[in-house]
């Protein structure tokens, strides 16, 4: 029932990763002053305007105009004339920016790659242009998972652009993030933090999840602690605040947080009954408390009851599973019976035979397993190998021997089929 921490917070947080993308094409007039204004401290010394031509303003306007008004297929025509025939290495600059920013809005991030390369190469365009698509090329190599080429390009952006952002950082931590360099993925999104006004959900993600894959859950449950004080009603923050609660061992704050869910009336929709009683039962198992999936199960059943739970064999097996876990049986086989005729195999048949085999009821159990069996099951060899132990309980050794030998004919229960043929005295 209980999942691999890390991998369970990595699928929680799915990491929001949204890209900040400069999307401005620049102008197509080359004197507006207000066009300098982003990188007033950069190193690089921008270039003079070589555009002259009457017939290029225009269709770099018309390009851009298109951009604007979402045509892009008649803004990459128009971009591409310029390329195509302008001797102005200004407006040519300008064209490959409107066609790179297509491509990358497209999500061809190498198509866009390639084209930003050649507008830097050309360096020909405006401080503002040249440096805003130098960033749009960090935020397409991340796009693209060439994380240390982002960081690489970053670090001139930085270092010639002379300008710092939160979104600058977040793009960092990012990137080692995916490159699993967490202290470093954690010092930068702590910095986009705290010099955003508003920092994003996803940056806090971020870094609760570097502080957990670098086995700091202490601190990923104080961000998460921060987050929930500011919007307390927000269910996938408290989804996630439950992850990280139950990989710190923080039960108690998991629990609680679980029944304030309740009872500010948070929990309404399937997803929100299911997650729930997963919860209930990971708890119980890793805090070794069986009694508290019970009230997952309990919770789980209200959700059926009320018809904001779907009737089908997977949520019949997780009511099943949770009863099981709180040690109650007869829960358990009744759920298991109800899931049995919604599922697709046998499988859930095999779960209802084991349990009916503790309980002593062979006849019972090996009829439901035959059942389970004809209608296929994932592990044969399992199946078989229960089938013959039923068989002995019910002392129809004859039987049992045929049962088993089934099951020494599966690799995965061979060893252990022999043993018993062995004990029966069967070759």
């Amino acid at each position: 029932m209980s999942k691999n921490p890390k991998s369970l917070i990595r699928a929680a947080l799915s990491l929001l990763l949204a890209l900040v993308f400069v999307a401005a094409a620049g102008s197509a007039g080359a004197k507006d002053k207000k066009e300098e204004t982003r990188y007033p401290d950069a190193t690089r010394h921008a270039p003079k305007s070589d555009l002259s031509s009457q017939s290029d303003q225009k269709l770099l306007q018309t390009a851009i105009d298109a951009v604007n008004n979402g045509d892009d297929a008649k803004a990459q025509q128009e971009a591409q004339k310029v390329i195509d025939s302008s001797r102005s290495k200004y407006a040519k600059g300008i064209a490959l920016q409107v066609l790179a920013n297509i491509k990358f809005n497209e999500q061809d991030y190498k198509g866009a790659l390639a084209t930003y390369k050649q507008l830097l190469d050309l360096d020909s365009v405006s401080n503002d242009a040249y440096f805003d698509s130098m960033y749009n090329m960090v935020a397409a190599y991340i796009a693209d998972g060439q994380y240390q080429p982002a960081l690489d390009e970053l670090k001139i952006w930085r270092e010639q652009g002379k300008r710092e952002t939160a979104d600058s950082y977040a793009l960092e931590g990012n990137a080692y993030y995916r490159l699993q360099k967490y202290p470093e993925a954690i010092a930068a999104m702590k910095k986009a933090v705290a010099m955003a006004k508003e920092p994003k959900e996803s940056w806090n993600s971020i870094l609760m999840a570097s502080y957990a894959e670098s086995g700091q859950a202490a601190q990923a449950s104080g961000v998460i602690d921060e987050q929930l004080a500011k919007d307390p009603t927000n269910k996938a923050l408290a989804h996630n605040a439950l992850v990280v609660y139950t990989q710190a061992n923080e039960f108690d704050k998991a629990l609680a947080l679980l029944d304030r869910q309740q009872q500010q009336g948070l929990i309404t929709t399937a997803d929100d009954y299911v997650s729930a009683a997963k919860f209930y039962a990971s708890i119980a198992q890793n805090d070794g408390k069986p009694e508290i999936a019970a009230k997952g199960a309990t919770l789980l059943q209200q959700g059926l009851d009320k018809g904001a739970v779907k009737a089908s064999a997977e949520n019949y097996k997780l009511l099943g599973d949770s009863y099981m876990i709180a040690q109650k049986e007869d829960q358990a086989l009744a759920a298991y019976s109800k899931a049995s005729p919604l599922a697709s195999n046998g499988d859930i048949d095999y779960l209802r035979a084991q349990l009916l085999g503790s309980q002593t009821e062979w006849a019972q159990a090996r009829d439901v397993l035959q059942k389970g069996i004809a209608r296929g099951v994932s592990h044969k060899g399992k199946a078989y190998l229960l089938l013959g132990k039923l068989d002995l309980g019910n002392k129809d050794k004859a039987a049992a021997k045929a049962a088993f030998q089934k099951a020494e004919q599966d690799p995965e229960t061979s060893a252990e089929a022999r043993q018993q043929l062995a004990k029966l005295g069967a070759k």
